[in-house]
């Protein structure tokens, strides 16, 4: 099943087709600003049974350069047989379109891109017939953005950054620049970078906060992710009230009670418990009748 953070990690490039080009002067390579973008099917299977599909696959025109695909992958973890399908998505998308193909990889951590950012050829050593050099964008050269006024320049690129930090020690800092930025966004611009970037996130313990800073900096969104987002905040807050109103009564919370208490995500039922919290006898007995 296909995670949220790798859906993440190359839907945002289809949201903002021109955020290659800004992208690639951390890349060491510098690409013109796109004139135009168009979004191409993503289905590269041949008339036989072997179905490949591409993540994401753009055609960018530039006034300098012309038009060239980018084909944007997320990458996960490190596997052995993806180098040889990059090389079959930018050969046929050659053959196809007549068009130069460039290989965009995103990761998340510093193993995968190391792995990712490495040639591979193909042929005997001395008859190296086909190279594949992707460009790869991850927690190593990708910006940490902490300043607010940095975020609010570039939206697109400090909500990658926060997606391509998730699991490293800047995550928090850029989550609250990019959630100090986006206050001042219009709605249809900020609704899909808080999904993006919740996206993003995964399971990684930064979602907590970046839940946390949706709920109280951006309160005003009502996207579906955005109301998720507020609804397990304000549960994660009421699960902590009624464990404290339980400890403060001077009651033994044993392990099982305290855990089925966090992990509830229903506000209702947390109100309830909280409830009967103050005057219950025993810390199990605030889920009688629940």
């Amino acid at each position: 099943m296909v995670s949220s953070p790798h859906e993440a990690m190359h839907r945002i490039f289809q949201h903002d087709p021109g955020l290659f080009s800004r992208v690639s002067r951390f890349l060491g390579v510098d690409i013109p600003t796109p004139v135009k973008a168009t979004a191409l099917p993503t289905d590269l299977t041949e008339a036989g049974p072997v179905e490949r599909r591409v993540d994401t696959l753009l055609r960018l025109e530039t006034a300098e350069q012309g038009a060239f695909l980018l084909a944007v992958e997320a990458q996960g973890k490190k596997a052995p047989d993806k180098p040889a399908s990059w090389a079959y998505y930018t050969a046929y998308l050659w053959t196809k379109y007549r068009l130069p193909a460039a290989l965009l990889v995103v990761c998340q951590d510093h193993a995968t891109a190391r792995w990712a950012q490495r040639p591979v050829s193909s042929g005997p050593p001395q008859l190296p017939t086909l190279t594949l050099r992707p460009l790869v964008a991850g927690p190593h050269n990708m910006p940490v953005i902490t300043d607010p006024e940095e975020a609010r320049a570039d939206l697109v690129l400090a909500s990658l950054a926060a997606i391509t930090h998730a699991a490293g020690p800047g995550v928090d800092a850029i989550l609250k620049a990019l959630s100090t930025a986006l206050r001042d966004a219009p709605e249809d611009i900020a609704d899909p970078l808080v999904e993006f970037t919740a996206q993003g996130l995964g399971n990684r313990p930064a979602k907590h906060l970046w839940r946390n800073l949706v709920a109280v900096d951006l309160s005003f969104y009502k996207s579906y992710i955005s109301e998720e987002i507020r609804d397990e905040g304000r549960a994660e807050g009421r699960a902590e009230d009624v464990l404290l109103v339980l400890e403060q009564r001077g009651l033994d919370v044993p392990d099982d009670v305290r855990r089925r208490v966090t992990d509830c995500t229903d506000p209702e039922t947390l109100r309830g418990w909280l409830t009967r919290a103050v005057t219950a006898p025993k810390a199990e007995e605030i889920f009688d009748d629940a």
